[in-house]
């Protein structure tokens, strides 16, 4: 059974020592710092020019990556509070001895929540897959008698999970050598535990996807250690139970997404007002002020009430939920997402029906996922090839001039192919939408 006293654990990488919460200054918590280094990364600053559900799109109210972030750190907070006030009244020793308090849950989930689509590369979620099929059916084909089956893995099945772990604990943000967040925050930001293989069907939602590269195993093993995560794998194979506050989360952002995606919908006209009401009055039935909501005059105003009414239940709910199984939780025995056992699972069901439908299918979606799976694997293949070749002391006079378009933190020499590989893949990630397009137009001499 996991132990809220090392899952709340201060340590950063590279610490010698323990960190006790009961020495920190209140004035700024541990945890706090963690969410102002997150903020000031160039990681999160790119989420901006980043695709959340309409690629491209300039209309003022749809939601880029860093917006959805944002939001998401928002109602993680909230959440996270609310059930470090339970947690606390349960075990009063966290407090009284260990000197927690339910600002630090909150503390610890926002963090974790702004950091979650940090590592997603441009074109959304297509652009994971377009970098996954380079590899897998793309030119990208000729590495693979190069690398381990592990390796392979995490190139051909590329994770935006994974490549968030390794930019929040890598060195890739500093000369100091990285973000440096506490292991708590860490430990909360790994919804999925595991690594790439073995791909197993199974319901369990933290097996849905894997959470680490092999080039950072060693360091996730180092965390997994120090918050106590219950080891859930045999012999070589690496794979835990989540962090409980993973769980917070991931409801933050389940909750954001089905609630806030819709509400882009509305705004953009994919879906009408009228058919939109009615799900999210579903949703708010118990708690809408009628004579309110009536005195409301434009769509924008009444979708906003429902929405900040939607937001409110299904964070309350959530906590219930939590606490209702936290026992569960912390022997690893809650195989499910909190939401999916939601007293309004059937209403956000229904509202992301609609969304896929109406949003996620729409033609303007579609059109730009369409030019990001392109996009995305010429400057994998120009890059990848060039920086291989350099390594190998096969580098033509094209491959030097493409290699000074890199930055040069991304001129590093990585020993084996593999490395050199999932670094360029890295790099692609973090550019934005418009820099892929920018760079894609530059290459092809457009």
């Amino acid at each position: 059974m996991m132990q809220w006293e090392q899952l709340l654990s201060l340590k950063r990488q590279g610490d010698t020592s323990k960190r006790l919460r009961k020495e920190q200054d209140d004035t700024r918590l541990g945890f706090e710092v963690d969410y102002d280094r997150i903020i000031f990364s160039s990681a999160f600053r790119s989420l901006q020019d980043k695709t959340q559900v309409i690629p491209l799109s300039k209309t003022d109210f749809v939601h880029t990556r860093l917006t959805h972030s944002l939001e998401v750190s928002v109602v993680g907070r909230s959440l996270g509070r609310l059930v470090g006030k339970k947690i606390l009244e349960k075990y009063p020793h966290l407090s009284e001895i260990h000197g927690y308090h339910m600002n630090d849950f909150g503390a610890i989930v926002a963090a974790a929540a702004l950091a979650h689509d940090i590592g997603n590369p441009p074109f959304g979620h297509s652009g994971e897959k377009a970098i996954g099929e380079y590899f897998k059916t793309g030119k990208g084909q000729q590495f693979k008698e190069k690398l381990t089956d592990k390796e392979w893995q995490d190139l051909i099945d590329f994770e935006g999970n994974a490549n968030g772990f390794s930019v929040v604990s890598s060195s890739r943000e500093g000369v100091e050598g990285a973000l440096r967040l506490t292991y708590a925050t860490l430990g909360a930001f790994m919804k999925y535990p595991k690594e790439s293989l073995p791909k197993k069907p199974t319901s369990k939602i933290s097996d849905k996807k894997y959470g680490f590269f092999q080039q950072d195993k060693a360091f996730f093993k180092d965390v997994a250690f120090e918050l106590g995560l219950i080891s859930n794998k045999s012999g070589n194979d690496i794979g835990y139970e989540r962090h409980p506050l993973a769980y917070l989360v991931e409801a933050a952002d389940d909750i954001c997404y089905t609630i806030i995606d819709f509400e882009d919908g509305i705004n953009l006209g994919l879906i009408d007002e009228e058919f939109a009401l009615e799900y999210l009055i579903k949703l708010v039935k118990n708690n809408i002020d009628t004579s309110k909501y009536n005195e409301l005059k434009t769509k924008e105003d009444r979708i906003s009430y429902l929405r900040a009414l939607a937001i409110g239940s299904l964070i309350s709910d959530a906590v219930n939920v939590f606490m209702q199984n936290e026992e569960l939780i912390l022997k690893g025995e809650f195989p499910f997402a909190l939401t999916d056992k939601s007293q309004y699972k059937a209403q956000m069901d229904d509202i992301i029906k609609v969304s896929v439908k109406r949003i996620y299918q729409s033609k303007e979606v579609i059109e730009k996922e369409v030019m990001g799976y392109k996009v995305i694997s010429s400057l994998l293949d120009v890059f990848c090839t060039a920086f291989n070749n350099k390594m190998e002391g096969n580098e033509s006079n094209y491959d030097k001039i493409v290699l000074k378009l890199l930055p040069e933190r991304f001129l590093s020499e990585k020993e084996s192919i593999y490395q050199r590989l999932l670094h360029i893949c890295h790099y692609v990630s973090l550019l934005t939408d418009g820099k892929a397009i920018e760079l894609y137009r530059l290459i092809k001499g457009i």
